[in-house]
């Protein structure tokens, strides 16, 4: 269903609205370039400052640029139960194929109240759902145990898993079975990842190198390891470089190196990568063969 290269799109904007030209060519261009699914309205899209009317667009033109070419999976997220449920329906009507539903952050739900929160949302929902566990940034951190009970719901297929902690991998395929689709959230450890049964990456790094991340991922598809590793080698400077200042900004900086007149435009609290960031993704991008 869901595999390999999938970008977390950033989000571009010109001064306060999106800019929609390059949200179009953006993402026709990172189908041409081999992604295998597209995610709108992630972390990377800065979708905590998106207002209702954009986040509902910017998943609206998405789909209507990928016209079926690979799958949409919309980010849907909320801490609040309800809200999830308006944005994943929200996401189905502008003909999202499936919705990524972040773990509720902020108010610290037990683990009975997480299986409760994507089981509400699961039975609510007319779209397929992927789990999206990232607890640096939540607090809250499903565990193995919950996260099985809540994939018997048959509309939770998949996780983004972005703990850190690559035994996961092993512990849910046995928890949640092989079927359940289990996606890295670290471009960093996509290698040991894939090879412990994962299938794909929700990629920052393939918003600015996605044939690079596509050709990584067949690798590994494929069992080409040696190929892999040789394209882990040569990503991996750029992984780190995209992380060196609040994300996305070196991303955005990286995309105006590789695609000059993309727009690098953040929104507030998010400012302008540092220019040690600059310098390290100018760096990567070298190492990468993109500049």
């Amino acid at each position: 269903m869901f595999y390999g290269s999938i970008p977390a799109l950033v989000t571009p904007f010109s001064g306060k609205c999106v800019d929609e030209d390059s949200l179009r060519e953006f993402v026709d261009w990172q189908i041409t370039e081999g992604s295998n699914a597209l995610v709108p309205c992630g972390t990377t899209g800065e979708s905590a400052t998106l207002s209702h009317e954009e986040h509902r667009e910017v998943i609206a033109t998405t789909v209507r640029v990928s016209n079926g070419r690979v799958p949409v999976i919309a980010g849907c997220g909320s801490y609040s139960t309800q809200a999830a449920i308006d944005m994943v329906r929200a996401a189905a009507d502008v003909g999202a194929d499936a919705a990524l539903v972040v773990v509720p952050y902020y108010n610290k739900p037990s683990q009975a109240g997480l299986v409760a929160h994507f089981t509400a949302v699961a039975e609510a929902s007319p779209l397929p759902i992927v789990v999206y566990n990232v607890p640096s940034r939540t607090v809250a951190d499903i565990s193995v145990e919950a996260l099985a009970e809540a994939a018997k719901h048959p509309r939770i297929v998949a996780i983004k898993d972005a703990t850190g902690n690559l035994a996961r991998v092993t512990a849910q395929r046995l928890a949640c079975g092989e079927d359940f689709i289990q996606l890295s959230g670290n471009d960093d450890m996509a290698l040991g990842f894939n090879a412990m049964g994962g299938v794909g990456c929700i990629s920052v790094t393939a918003n600015v190198a996605p044939k690079l991340c596509s050709d990584f991922q067949a690798a590994t598809r494929e069992g080409r390891w040696d190929d892999a590793l040789e394209l882990q080698d040569r990503l991996y400077p750029l992984h780190a470089a995209l992380f060196s200042d609040a994300s996305p900004g070196p991303t955005k900086y990286a995309l105006t190196r590789v695609r000059p007149g993309y727009p690098a435009d953040l929104r507030l609290p998010l400012t302008e990568p540092s220019d040690a960031s600059k310098r390290a993704v100018d760096k990567a991008l070298e190492h990468a063969g993109l500049l």
